[in-house]
């Protein structure tokens, strides 16, 4: 049985730690993110938690059920991140247009982070804000409901994709990063006509976009279908 977390107005009454901390759900999030930063996922254990926190590691499960726990945490937070001062304007495809972006930004801001939480479901506030937020402006809009879910899914799941893929690349060593994305220059732009007319033909374009995230671009064709589908039931 995992241990209870003990609640939050108890846990405030806790001594501060040697250094005078005061330990918080947020400020242990803030600093796992900072770990997970510096020395990736396999450097983000409750003992060395523990030490960058000066406090015991046991401390943390009063806070969290476990490491896994914690997981959740930080990808709720990158979801707070992401939607800190976002307002819907009432034009629905703007508005999911500002969200995607916001998600996938804050998620490749911290790849170490991203590659440990774009697969997870938190049902933690963030999260559900989140996706009370999207669904809000996709019925707002007026899409029936079996196709606002169809959108929904479609939308959050391409976003958590592009999210995870671009933070995978952030976090190859910056030596593996460049040589891949030299590759475009260095192998695709030197095919022969003759033998790969395609990629030869689209070479100079490809060593330009294809070193860059394809979401924005995936995004927009994203809404187009959105677009056209919620055309089509107007037009019933």
């Amino acid at each position: 049985m995992p241990k209870a977390v003990v609640p939050e107005e108890k846990r405030r009454r806790r001594r501060p730690t040697k250094s005078g901390t005061v330990l918080s759900e947020a400020l242990i999030v803030e600093t796992a993110l900072r770990m997970l930063r510096e020395h990736g996922s396999t450097g983000l254990t409750a003992r060395r938690l523990g030490l960058a926190l000066d406090a015991d590691p046991s401390t943390l499960y009063r806070y969290f059920r476990g490491m896994d726990d914690l997981t959740l945490a930080i990808g709720d937070a990158l979801i707070g991140q992401a939607l800190r001062g976002w307002e819907p304007t009432g034009q629905w495809r703007a508005d999911l247009r500002a969200v995607g972006l916001r998600i996938h930004a804050a998620y490749v801001a911290h790849p170490q982070a991203a590659l440990l939480t774009t697969n997870r479901v938190t049902g933690r506030p963030n999260e559900l804000a989140a996706d009370e937020a999207v669904l809000d402006v996709l019925r707002t809009a007026g899409f029936p409901l079996p196709d606002t879910v169809r959108v929904y899914h479609a939308f959050i799941d391409q976003t958590l994709a592009f999210a995870a893929l671009d933070a995978a690349s952030l976090a190859l060593p910056s030596a593996a990063l460049h040589a891949d994305e030299d590759m475009w220059r260095s192998t695709y732009a030197r095919l022969p006509r003759a033998t790969h007319p395609r990629i030869a033909e689209a070479a100079p374009l490809l060593a330009t976009r294809m070193v860059e995230s394809a979401y924005p671009t995936a995004l927009e064709m994203l809404l187009d279908s959105a677009e056209g589908l919620l055309g089509s039931v107007s037009g019933r």
